[in-house]
């Protein structure tokens, strides 16, 4: 599903919306969530799951193709854990 597939069904839902008013809010929607988690904040949606930004530290690792070793730089990894009434849903 995309972020327009997204916009288009908020406005379906929500009568009297117009297209680009529901796009503006899909996309504050976005923008909140990824302020929220370059802060370093998680995001819990009650139902749905939650985001959590982490932190991995540098590694050694190996070049796939060459099987040479390379170092692997930090970096932050955005990870989603589903509810469990997510997953309770999804296996119906």
């Amino acid at each position: 599903m995309t972020k327009a597939e997204i916009a288009a069904a908020v406005q379906d839902a929500v009568k009297g919306l117009s297209r680009k008013r529901a796009n503006e809010l899909v996309d504050l929607v976005f923008e909140t969530m990824k302020e929220t988690l370059g802060r370093g904040e998680k995001i819990k949606v009650s139902g749905f799951g939650n985001f959590i930004l982490r932190d991995k530290r540098s590694r050694t690792g190996r070049n796939p193709q060459t099987g040479d070793p390379m170092e692997i730089s930090e970096r932050r990894v955005l990870t989603f854990h589903a509810s469990a009434k997510l997953k309770q849903d999804l296996n119906r």
